[in-house]
């Protein structure tokens, strides 16, 4: 695909020091370093300035609000020369909290510490992702991804018990079986299927009203990605796939995916919606497309900007998948 790599999380060629994880010795030294700077977050949510253009914060490692961290920070590697890490402050408790809008499809809420400036604030990644140049929006899902499976593999998944942070942060061990455990990144098969001049497209329940998108679905173990991309295709709209291509990844920290977009190409329009997998499915056509993503369109809304499904439609519709 041409453009493949200018997705939204596509990558900035971030140095990630992977040379120097398992060197204590050199990871203090790097966090010592007054260049060395601290990628913040709070239940996910990084720390930017939102202010267009809008760009990921950097604090300084010896900050006041950082002590409200519980674990070691986690080295994402080094940018200009210098270390980056991502720390996690959710311990700290902001004093207008409205819960309820935390974990929603879409979080419009925005959290600012007392320490830090007005002009500073935790947001929603999934909000604010296209707002970011590329360094920053690859440090924010890297920090995410890696901060979020910390929170969930606390405990060794063979013995029990609690885990150590080891290889500044990219690992974990168990002190009791010796096991050794590394960050978890799932694959997922996410389909531009194609019937002549349409484009398949489902929904998923709870939904916004009018939202499509491309249909997805997680690989299974043993199985290749053209293999995927058929069965889940089979599984929620009753399509059967012919030829199935690569097109482009996404690294989707929402918590822990890599998106493997292909095409595919139908074999025969008819559906079967299988209403467990998907709430609806329907073609729609190159021109439909083109009003969805004009906003015009009576029914439809465009997929979320800054994700894969987009990206892909919007290649599809400029003819620049090849």
């Amino acid at each position: 695909m041409r453009h493949a790599e200018t997705i939204t999380f596509g990558g900035s060629a971030l140095d990630r020091a992977g040379e120097i994880r398992g060197n204590p010795e050199a990871l203090a030294q790097l966090r010592a370093d007054p260049a060395a700077r601290a990628i913040v977050f709070w239940r996910g949510k990084p720390l930017i300035a939102p202010e267009r253009p809008a760009g990921l914060v950097r604090l300084a490692m010896d900050h006041p609000a950082l002590q409200e961290a519980a674990a070691a920070p986690i080295l994402l590697g080094r940018e200009d020369g210098a270390a980056r890490f991502a720390v996690d402050i959710s311990g700290w408790q902001p004093a207008d909290l409205d819960q309820s809008q935390l974990g929603a499809f879409l979080d419009p809420s925005e959290q600012r510490h007392p320490l830090l400036g007005d002009d500073m604030a935790f947001a929603e990644l999934r909000r604010v992702m296209t707002w970011l140049d590329p360094r920053d929006a690859e440090l924010a899902a890297s920090g995410k991804a890696i901060l979020g499976w910390h929170e969930t593999h606390r405990h060794c998944a063979r013995c029990g018990a609690a885990t150590d942070l080891a290889q500044g942060g990219w690992q974990r061990v168990c002190p009791d079986c010796g096991g050794a455990h590394f960050p978890r990144t799932d694959p997922v098969v996410i389909m531009l299927i194609t019937h002549g001049n349409s484009v398949l497209m489902g929904r998923s329940p709870g939904w916004p009203e009018g939202m499509y998108s491309l249909l997805a679905g997680f690989v299974e173990p043993g199985e290749t990605v053209e293999a995927a991309v058929r069965r889940e295709v089979f599984e929620e709209a009753g399509v059967q796939v012919g030829a199935v291509s690569y097109l482009s990844s996404q690294p989707w920290p929402f918590p822990a995916s890599l998106m493997l977009g292909c095409a595919g190409e139908a074999l025969s329009r008819d559906l079967t919606i299988d209403p467990v997998e998907i709430e609806d499915a329907l073609w729609v056509t190159r021109e439909e497309m083109m009003d969805v993503f004009a906003g015009s369109h009576p029914r439809l809304l465009p997929a979320r900007r800054g994700a894969i499904a987009h990206f892909l439609l919007e290649n599809w519709l400029a003819d620049t998948l090849t």
